[in-house]
């Protein structure tokens, strides 16, 4: 075997120790896929002398200059699990273009400004990977960069963030609201403390991102993503997606299409919509994701696994720390960035989906012809309608519900139809306005 691959670990929380156990546990593995073996030449952390378990590393190897262990010359391989954009951005950048290899899983600092980590490994010719980004463990970048690389990809729509699909998959199967279910996913450890990040569709829109940027090369960020979070996501919402043979998912969807003028462009957005419980995303529950993706010549296909967690994220991350020694070792880089098709990133309201709409009306003669006037004038054609009494008690008030479910349409045109059926005196409210997605 040659001389040792050296790796600065930037980072020591929960995805950082479970890097550290296992290049301990599984060196001579390691070493004999790489042809040498890996060697932690530091861990750069926030504070020394916390309590960090039983990790098999001296203590000399922990330090709070990053910065100082990124420019050592022994180091050959960065690995960054501490998320944020700074300093972290900063930090790799100055590790690639001093010729080093990168390893992340920051999902946030790739989606905010890729391209300059990109254009950092491009001047420095050092490899950029972070498979870890997207769905944990699931391998899923590496397929649509380089295995998917001959084909032309079509659509990805995926399940990516584990919380809130933990959350939506209670409130199907309880009956539970959304504030009852992220409760029960904060105690058992799913959403943190603060879940922001989560339930209102950031963390799910960095990854759309990526994803978009790499299914369709095409540099996308995180505010071309047009984004919706669960928290509006009720439980009477729930039980109208299983009336019509459907559940709710938070998905990411990243689709090629033709704007007016016909020219090929992208969308990319996050929300939550119905899909029927015949698609295969319909079935992923608790905290798992998946992502099923379009292809013309390789058709479906469908990545599934545990999105998140400390041993599933590290076990992406040692891929592709094997696959960058290996190139190292090898004298070669992997394939930079693939952004020549720059296409147009097409705003929301072209977007085009279906409707499921609930309105609490007044209960009287008229009231349908009315409502479904209004979107005739928006040209958003009606598929279904349900009538009910609003709230499920007969006579509440005088008021009834109407349940609306449309054919595709633009989303600019229902948004204008929403507009005007609020400005109904016979409209007392519109209570949810779901996509519905999948065929349904």
């Amino acid at each position: 075997m040659t001389s040792p691959v050296r790796l600065a670990l930037l980072g020591c929380g929960t995805v950082g120790q479970e890097v550290v156990r296992l290049l301990h546990e599984q060196s001579a593995d390691l070493a004999a896929r790489i042809g040498a073996p890996l060697e932690i030449a530091g861990i750069a952390v926030r504070r020394l002398g916390r309590d960090r378990g039983d990790l098999p590393v001296d203590e000399d190897l922990f330090t709070t200059d990053a910065l100082g262990l990124i420019k050592r010359d022994d180091v050959d391989v960065v690995i960054e699990v501490v998320g944020g954009i700074e300093p972290a951005r900063g930090w790799l950048v100055e590790a690639l273009r001093a010729g080093k290899s990168v390893v992340t899983a920051n999902k946030a600092l790739l989606a905010e400004d890729g391209v300059a980590l990109h254009e950092a490994a491009a001047e420095g010719g050092g490899d950029l990977y972070y498979e870890a980004s997207v769905a944990g463990a699931i391998p899923l970048l590496r397929p649509l960069r380089e295995s998917l690389h001959g084909d032309r990809i079509n659509r990805v729509t995926g399940i990516v963030n584990g919380t809130t699909n933990f959350i939506l998959s209670a409130m199907d199967a309880t009956g539970a609201g959304f504030a009852e279910a992220l409760e029960e996913a904060t105690e058992l450890g799913y959403a943190e403390a603060d879940p922001t990040a989560d339930v209102e569709g950031f963390d799910a829109a960095a990854k759309a991102a990526i994803l978009a940027s790499l299914a369709f090369h095409t540099r996308v960020g995180a505010a071309d993503v047009h984004r919706e979070g669960i928290t509006e996501v009720t439980a009477a919402d729930m039980a109208s997606a299983q009336a019509m043979g459907c559940t709710i998912k938070l998905l990411c969807i990243a689709a090629r299409g033709v704007d007016p003028a016909g020219r090929e462009t992208v969308s990319v957005r996050v929300h939550p919509a119905m899909i029927p419980r015949s698609h295969p995303l319909a079935s992923v529950g608790d905290a798992f994701n998946a992502v099923f993706v379009e292809a013309d010549a390789a058709g479906q296909l469908m990545f599934y696994g545990r999105g998140a967690g400390g041993a599933p994220t590290a076990s992406a991350v040692l891929g592709d720390v094997v696959a960058v020694s290996r190139n190292r070792l090898a004298g070669v880089r992997a394939a930079s960035e693939s952004a020549y098709a720059a296409l147009a990133v097409r705003p929301m309201g072209e977007a085009l989906t279906r409707y499921h709409v609930s309105l609490d009306v007044a209960d009287r003669p008229g009231v349908l012809a009315a409502v479904a006037g209004v979107f005739a004038r928006h040209d958003v054609s009606i598929a279904t309608v349900r009538q009910g009494s609003a709230g499920g008690a007969p006579g509440r008030d005088g008021d009834a519900e109407l349940v609306i479910v449309t054919h595709v349409a633009p989303d600019a045109a229902l948004a204008a139809t929403v507009v005007e059926l609020r400005g109904l005196d016979i409209v007392r409210s519109v209570t949810s306005v779901l996509r519905v997605e999948g065929g349904a």
